[in-house]
């Protein structure tokens, strides 16, 4: 594999930030610590944990913050801390699984400004580009080092994510800023990766903002996308010498009632085949909506095996956030 997810707390890599235009300086008052609190009984707390930490950034002036959505999934209680130290609470608004998105609303004035959305489709490789933590973690000078495809092992896709360098030891929730200050995108993942030159190097994967522009009204009216749901099979998936492996499959999913197992190799959904995470991905949302039936070829054994697979919404198996 090419990309390698690592753990936000194995990794410690060298922190700049020194020289930072005061736009830039501006927009990283916007940034905030988020800490968030799960039911043990959640459907992610194994995965997730029941207690989660990283960052967001305001985006209006009114307590709205944009950060990721896996810190406040399922999230019972979450506070926001600002970089003066002050304390606030919150209340998940949106999750928007296709970006990976989420929208927390303070409950008390959180007293910032709201940053500026720039336009993450003119970046450009080799761009210089700042990351910023909330609390006060000193911030990263970094570049761009490559726009492209990203899939996830947990039947995540984006068309093109971006990825900087050096990574940012606190990565999840952290905001991404170009050099006029203006938010090009939310930290998710920080990875191994293989640069163009196929150079191994550590770098953050980023949500591109220019995906939340067009969902933001929906979002933060409705809590969620007006539009059918995509479909879920809740199985964990990786490439492995040019296939698609089943790495695991969730609890209660589509895809354990099915019967899919660790290990099966992935090699069609229904009449077309898969060479890649995109391939299956894209094969099983094109059948149609959540709760449609997904037929799935797999190999066990050294046989090939037929599965039907009775698709959900994956959302419909979280707990709903309570408001306080």
């Amino acid at each position: 594999m090419t990309d390698r997810p690592r753990r936000e707390t194995e990794t410690h890599e060298r922190s700049g930030g020194e020289d930072l235009s005061p736009e830039v300086r501006r927009s990283l008052e916007s940034m905030v610590s988020l800490q968030a609190e799960i039911p043990e009984d959640a459907f992610t707390s194994q995965t997730l944990g029941v207690k989660r930490a990283g960052s967001g950034v305001a985006i209006d002036d009114d307590g709205l913050v944009l950060t990721i959505g896996y810190l406040v999934t399922e999230a019972e209680t979450v506070w926001l801390t600002t970089q003066s130290g002050r304390l606030v609470p919150a209340h998940p608004l949106a999750l928007d699984p296709e970006s990976g998105f989420a929208l927390v609303q303070a409950l008390d004035r959180l007293g910032l400004p709201g940053v500026a959305l720039g336009n993450s489709g003119e970046a450009r490789r080799g761009d210089p580009v700042v990351i910023a933590a909330g609390g006060r973690r000193p911030a990263v000078s970094a570049t761009i080092a490559a726009k492209r495809e990203f899939a996830g092992y947990w039947e995540y896709l984006l068309d093109e994510a971006i990825f900087t360098a050096p990574a940012h030891p606190f990565w999840g929730g952290a905001g991404l800023f170009g050099a006029d200050g203006r938010l090009l995108g939310v930290g998710s993942l920080h990875i191994e990766g293989t640069n163009e030159e196929g150079e191994t190097q550590d770098v953050n994967m980023i949500v591109p903002i220019d995906l939340l522009s067009p969902a933001l009204h929906q979002l933060r009216t409705k809590g969620r996308l007006d539009k059918p749901a995509r479909p879920w099979l809740g199985v964990y998936s990786g490439e492995s010498d040019g296939r698609v492996v089943v790495a695991g499959v969730a609890d209660r999913s589509p895809a354990e009632a099915a019967g899919l197992r660790r290990g099966d190799i992935v090699i069609a959904v229904g009449e077309t085949g898969i060479a890649s995470l995109a391939d299956f991905y894209r094969g099983v949302w094109a059948r149609g909506s959540a709760g449609v039936e997904i037929p799935v070829e797999v190999v066990r054994d050294g046989r090939s095996l037929w599965l039907r697979v009775r698709s959900a919404e994956r959302a419909a198996h979280f707990k709903r956030p309570r408001l306080h």
